[in-house]
């Protein structure tokens, strides 16, 4: 992708010499003149929409980024506003070219470090918490209710170096299949997150009688190596009171254990960053998206793993992503998840384009060939390494892709449970929301937007627009943002307690 901004052009911006429409950079009125007169608006047009530059025909195909977004629906003229009402999606299949775009990332010369918590196992934690993790929803209640008396009882006083308690609770874990796609799915989640470096003890709580019973999560091998897991049943305890007063206890002991690491330097090889957009808009493919990207080729300059996601925001920019695939493998990897979900789509009664959200199309965003295209600039220019299913443990380091949805609090889970110790997540509408046990950075798309939303927002991207900030210093910011709140910073999700209703494990299959 190739960006053109001068800054002349603080009404519009053009982002690829092949493109037939230019972005609105503020509200421009009916009648304004564009491109040395040129292009003459024929409505008036919001921040972050189209406009095309040329007269063209029903069917004609509308190019940004570069790529094709869509086709239009009827005959359109230079100025007028391409939207939902005169663009709908492209037909026919995609030709996938494999491996044939894989540009190395140059090895950074020296070490960049964090302060972290090491683990026995060699993972490295960006936080250090206490978590109550629930097989079941019918453990929910219990598993809040031992937290909210940890927290009356003073239980962590005195311990400096954990962060917090946390009960994840969720709303699944029975009346589902003993096998099949979504009981795989939850079953990683939860060992992801019982396995996540930035718990330093576990508590597992089950009902008892549940499909997703602790026996089968605990089988018979440990699920960490350092002693600091306990799980325990309501059932077999004889019901609230008795897990209550048994769950406090054992917080107890196993703050003790937690309290005995401290944040030590270690290379920021050991980050595992997610990466996630939400809310977006018509500027977050122009500012935040990627200034995330080249953030990203820095952070794996460095040997660290950056994990894009939400299969449902890539399709139609996918084939980008085959063409930096490092093996021919790796790219099929990845269209066979696309090719999944165009059949989970189907037999579901659903349909890839639904995404967009209104909130997105208020933004600009028009299509999901549009929106995907955008997305993808998160990944920077890195070679894909490596393609995994939901949930499932990332063993590479580099760029690497992890199926979701485009659900942000279901995604963000599945990248936690798979070894992603932050979230950077970028928003154009203006996103809130903290992931527990991963900090949160959000990054703003527009300076509206921040301004609007300060509390809530740690990185104003906006002003490569407003102010005429270069996206290499932008990106160098975030880059530096990141190890701080890595090494113990709190994000503004953070300070504003976000994190206890963000635990959404994606939910596939009947419910019975």
């Amino acid at each position: 992708m190739n960006i053109y901004m001068s800054k002349s052009q603080k009404a519009f911006l053009c982002l690829n010499s092949e493109d037939n429409v230019i972005v609105a950079l503020r509200n421009i009125q009916k009648g304004e003149c564009l491109m040395d007169g040129k292009v003459v608006v024929k409505q008036d047009i919001l921040q972050g929409h189209k406009i095309i530059i040329q007269n063209a025909n029903k069917g004609d195909l509308i190019i940004k980024f570069g790529q094709s977004i869509g086709m239009l629906s009827q005959n359109v003229k230079s100025g007028e506003h391409i939207h939902t009402h005169n663009l709908s999606m492209r037909g026919g299949q995609t030709n996938y070219e494999y491996s044939t775009d894989v540009k190395t990332i140059k090895e950074a010369s020296g070490k960049r470090f964090f302060d972290g918590y090491l683990r026995p196992n060699g993972k490295v934690g960006t936080r250090n918490y206490i978590g109550i993790i629930t097989t079941v929803n019918c453990s929910g209640s219990v598993a809040k209710f031992i937290a909210d008396q940890v927290v009356k009882n003073g239980v962590l006083n005195g311990y400096d170096n954990i962060d917090g308690i946390v009960p994840l609770v969720h709303g699944t874990g029975c009346g589902m299949s003993t096998n099949g796609e979504g009981y795989e799915t939850l079953f990683r989640t939860i060992t992801g997150y019982t396995q996540h470096a930035n718990f330093g003890a576990i508590l597992l709580i089950g009902l008892g009688c549940e499909v997703m019973q602790l026996s089968d999560l605990i089988g018979d091998q440990k699920i960490t190596t350092d002693g600091n897991l306990r799980y325990m049943t309501i059932q077999s305890l004889g019901g609230t009171r008795k897990t209550v007063d048994r769950g406090v206890e054992i917080i107890a002991e196993l703050a003790e254990l937690a309290n005995t690491v401290c944040r030590s330097s270690q290379p920021i090889s050991h980050l595992c960053i997610g990466m996630q957009c939400g809310g977006s808009d018509g500027h977050s493919g122009i500012t935040a998206n990627p200034v995330l990207g080249m953030a990203s080729d820095k952070l794996i300059s460095y040997g660290a793993t950056t994990i894009l996601s939400e299969t449902s925001e890539i399709y139609g920019a996918e084939q980008l992503l085959t063409k930096r695939a490092e093996t021919i493998e790796v790219g099929r990897q990845l269209i066979e998840r696309v090719r999944w979900w165009e059949d989970y789509c189907t037999r579901n009664g659903g349909e890839m384009n639904n995404n967009p959200s209104p909130g997105n199309k208020r933004g600009g965003l028009t299509t999901i060939l549009e929106k995907s295209l955008g997305a993808v600039a998160k990944s920077g220019s890195a070679p894909l390494s490596g393609v995994y299913k939901y949930a499932e443990p990332i063993d590479k380091k580099g760029l690497v892709f992890m199926d979701s949805p485009g659900y942000d609090p279901a995604s963000v889970t599945g990248q936690t449970a798979s070894g992603a110790n932050m979230i950077v997540f970028t928003t154009g509408r203006g996103s809130v929301s903290g992931y527990k046990p991963a900090p949160c950075i959000k990054l703003a798309t527009n300076s509206a937007m921040y301004k609007r939303l300060a509390e809530d927002m740690d990185l104003n991207c906006g002003d490569i627009i407003s102010d005429g900030t270069s996206m290499l210093d932008k990106s160098l910011e975030l880059f530096f943002l990141i190890i701080d709140v890595a090494s113990g910073k709190q994000s503004k999700s953070e300070k504003l307690g976000f994190g206890g209703c963000e635990f959404v494990p994606w939910q596939i299959g009947a419910v019975m």
